[in-house]
């Protein structure tokens, strides 16, 4: 291969991808246009810079967030040993300084052989289009204006989003059954969504409890007037108390089969994915504290004691609408050599764009090799994540953070949380590693230690693989 690999943005994602060729012998060119192009919240030039919280989430491996980071130490990611070795106190869960850990990304990528960096904006997409390398886009929910307009062009301005307004994903078993009715509005045989009727007191009690609550504290760059178009349920209870029984909670069309009787109020739940293991609040996208989203919600009833798969949120946040338009190796339908990571991409959190960095690099040097790569399991979190990120029956597409609501069911169901969580990271340790096994073409790098690990899904040793020779 004559010209090196093209990776554009060194966040999490870009960084990983890069690391990862470099080390099988792949020459990378790494294109990051800070500092010289800055963003509204970005402080630094520096690779992998968190701009957020410094927390990786949990380390409990039977926990979604440990599970993945178990699965990602299988298949030997870089950055999540870089994080490690960054680490702060934060009892079970994985936060890092985070000057120390995108100082040491920066400085490991920089010094690597096989990486040039160029430091830049970078708009020429067409130059993508037309090379025969394979490249990825990685330029995170902040890419520049310019590359955006590009972006819209070739995607189509349909496909590309600016804002979320996202609204909480709940777990189905976290929800009371009894409580909630399966019907559609205006139909005695469909059942799409689940319904949890509010009488009129339970109703005013909802809306006062959203006008109250405490918001999120907008930043400049979140104010445009796009924004303004996706409008908030709590602005909407703002504007007057039947707003929203005239809106997304309107109950006409539905009858609760507990009373005979129309409803007061209703709020909609819909599925989330073909198992039915996670729902959407229908119309409920939201700029409340995540404290507030579980204090609030959970006035619903059949959801007072919901679980979150995703809080909602509503915020600057470019990504494309990967369902209709990546492979389940994320990518780009229409210029298979292309390839998408990240938040840009289709997935949500720090070590979910970790996740999708290493699949693209993966899905680059399979073929490089002239190799057909494998989906990932969807037994694994980190298969059902990229799933959810690119199946086209994904409806109102947002991107999420990682959860067990998204995993494809165990055979039986257990009750117990805490138990069905361990056998789901259980059976995705397992899944992983056949995975892993079943593709050593992919010349995966360094040993596995997950000794940083808690809980029952971690073992002791390490899991070897073939090295590669370069580094």
């Amino acid at each position: 291969m004559a010209d090196p690999v093209t990776i554009v943005g060194a966040g999490l994602a870009g960084s990983e991808a890069a690391w990862q060729l470099a080390e099988r012998g792949i020459k990378v060119r790494l294109i990051e246009m800070r500092p010289n192009i800055k963003t509204p919240i970005h402080q630094s030039g520096d690779f992998a810079e968190l701009v957020c919280s410094n927390s990786f989430k949990s380390l409990d491996s039977s926990s979604a967030a440990g599970c993945l980071k178990n699965e990602l130490a299988v298949m030997g990611s870089q950055l999540i040993k870089w994080a490690i070795g960054s680490r702060v106190a934060a009892g079970k869960a994985l936060a890092v300084d985070r000057e120390r850990f995108a100082s040491t990304v920066t400085a490991e990528l920089e010094k690597h052989r096989n990486i040039s960096i160029e430091r830049r904006e970078f708009t020429e997409l067409n130059d993508l289009i037309n090379s025969p390398t394979p490249s990825i886009i990685a330029t995170g929910p902040l890419t520049s204006a310019a590359l955006e307009t590009v972006l819209g062009e070739a995607l189509g301005s349909e496909y590309l989003s600016f804002f979320d307004a996202a609204a909480p994903i709940v777990e189905a078993g976290s929800l009371d059954m009894g409580r909630l009715f399966r019907q559609s509005r205006y139909s005695s045989e469909e059942e799409d969504y689940l319904n949890a009727p509010l009488d009129r007191q339970q109703y005013e009690a909802l809306v006062d409890a959203l006008v109250k609550g405490d918001r999120v504290i907008a930043r400049d760059f979140e104010n445009a007037d796009l924004f303004q178009a996706c409008q908030p349920v709590e602005e909407l209870a703002r504007k007057g108390i039947d707003t929203l029984r005239f809106g997304a909670l309107k109950p006409v069309g539905l009858t609760d089969p507990h009373t005979g009787r129309r409803p007061w109020a209703v709020v909609q739940l819909r599925s989330e994915n073909q198992a039915n293991t996670a729902y959407n609040l229908v119309g409920f996208q939201t700029n409340l504290a995540f404290r507030e989203q579980e204090r609030i919600f959970r006035l619903i009833p059949g959801l007072e004691n919901a679980q979150f798969a995703r809080f909602g949120v509503m915020h600057r946040n470019t990504f494309i609408d990967a369902p209709r338009l990546l492979s389940p190796t994320l990518a780009w339908k229409s210029h298979p050599h292309i390839h998408f990571a990240g938040q840009l991409g289709g997935t949500e959190g720090y070590v979910e764009a970790i996740a999708s960095g290493l699949l693209a690099s993966l899905a680059v040097y399979a073929q490089i090799k002239g190799q057909a790569l494998d989906p990932l399991p969807n037994t694994t979190l980190f298969g059902a994540l990229i799933d959810y990120a690119t199946n086209p029956k994904t409806k109102d597409y947002q991107p999420m953070h990682v959860n067990y609501g998204i995993i494809r069911s165990l055979p039986e169901g257990v009750k117990n949380k805490k138990q069905r969580y361990i056998e789901y990271a259980s059976r995705s340790e397992q899944a992983i590693i056949g995975y892993r096994e079943a593709n050593g073409f992919l010349d995966w790098l360094a040993d596995t230690d997950r000794s940083f690990l808690i809980g029952p899904a971690t073992q002791e040793g390490k899991i070897q693989g073939p090295l590669s020779e370069a580094g």
